[in-house]
């Protein structure tokens, strides 16, 4: 039973065994894909796919083997009589605000069966109902980003669909973080963490699995010193403004740093698109609540390794004139370049963060200050790649 679809995946890059296939063959007959393609996807998904990086891999070759499976009974068929019509002309006639779009897929199929219950009439543009064209999460044609399409192409992109629409990119090498890949990325600089001239209590479970083998199989635990937390990180983000799009992802950041517990110390400020005399304590940067930035640079010692997150794109007066800064009432004496120079002076390990994609680097607005500052600083894309990179180079001596 789906042959084809196992050569498909091994075609892919999948790599996945007779065994497991056996095995999900075995669930199939046992009827716990109870005769339902969502379920059947899961039950693949479970039994095949070993690691979170491959989900995007699977979901692609799911939505190319399975693109032509249709599933008409989601609506009824009046629904799809009027989302076949294009009355695009007909006068607006609906409610909400267009800004109803949910954060998860339940979300929107829990929205969408209360909008069939609801809707008694067809219904063209407008940001609620299930219609044709409009800006709503639900229905054909329309200008919203994503949702739940009914039919149709989309004006900007696909709909929400478990596989179609490949919820997992951000697990690929390439793509942007979520909280869990942040901190697995930061747990590697306990890599630089030393050992404490104690008691051998910690297990040490590469070296027991090595020398088990090397004694027949007979099991020898191998214990080592424990690790003392030496990493010391000072965290700089850039907010508001140009960063407003990358909101959600330094929150993330900054929630996976919080709740790392690798560092000896760990502090957190903040600054808008560049650094001067003052450093923010929330990322709202509000006038007064900030720390002064020679302050940080008296107090903080050149074993803080620091991590800069942000755009760099700004105008190129706010880098390197004096009162470039771009807050109305804040002067600074100094160019922005040059507060950014003294942290290269002070600190021996600094790596800069950039949530653009980096093949806009050379031609995005900003691209000035962005080659400026990647003079400076060693620059990586705020990816699964880039961060991996950056942190490697935080770790070389």
């Amino acid at each position: 039973m789906f042959l084809d679809f196992f050569y498909l995946l091994r075609a892919r890059g999948l790599e996945v065994s007779i065994n497991e296939w056996m095995i999900l063959e075995e669930a199939l007959n046992k009827g716990m894909a109870h005769s339902s393609l969502m379920e059947f996807y899961h039950l693949c998904r479970s039994i095949l796919i070993k690691t979170e990086s491959e989900y995007d891999k699977f979901d692609a070759v799911f939505a190319e083997y399975f693109k032509n499976v249709q599933t008409p009974d989601d609506l009824p068929q009046e629904f799809w009589d009027w989302l076949n019509e294009s009355d695009h002309e007909r006068p607006l006639d609906d409610k909400g605000t267009g800004n109803e779009f949910p954060k998860e897929l339940e979300e929107l199929l829990e929205m969408f069966e209360e909008r069939i219950k609801e809707q008694k009439e067809k219904h063209d543009g407008g940001c609620y109902w299930i219609g044709t064209g409009g800006t709503s999460v639900m229905g054909r044609g329309g200008f919203h980003t994503t949702g739940i399409r009914t039919g149709g192409q989309g004006r900007h992109k696909s709909a929400v669909q478990v596989a179609g629409e490949r919820n997992f990119q951000d697990f690929r090498q390439n793509k942007i973080l979520d909280i869990r890949q942040f901190q697995m990325a930061f747990r590697r600089l306990r890599q630089y963490s030393s050992r404490v001239d104690a008691q051998e209590t910690e297990l040490n479970i590469d070296k027991t699995i090595d020398e088990t083998c090397e004694n027949a199989g007979m099991l020898k635990i191998v214990y080592d010193k424990p690790r003392k937390n030496t990493v010391k990180v000072l965290l700089l983000i850039d907010s508001d403004g140009s960063m407003l799009p990358y909101s959600r992802l330094c929150n993330r950041l900054f929630q996976a740093v919080s709740q790392a517990n690798h560092f000896k110390d760990l502090k957190v400020y903040y600054f808008h698109n560049c650094i001067y005399d003052h450093l923010y304590t929330t990322p709202y940067c509000k006038r007064g609540d900030w720390i002064e930035t020679n302050w940080v640079l008296r107090n903080l010692d050149s074993e803080y390794k620091v991590i800069f997150v942000g755009d760099a794109a700004m105008a190129p007066s706010e880098l390197y004139k004096r009162g470039g800064n771009s807050y109305i009432g804040l002067w600074n004496e100094e160019p922005g370049i040059i507060w950014l120079d003294k942290f290269k002076k002070r600190y021996k390990k600094q790596i800069w963060l950039n949530p653009i994609s980096q093949s806009s680097w050379d031609w995005i607005y900003g691209a000035k200050t962005i080659s400026a500052i990647s003079g400076i600083f060693p620059m990586f894309e705020l990816s699964l790649d880039g961060l991996e990179a950056g942190i490697k180079k935080l770790l070389v001596k």
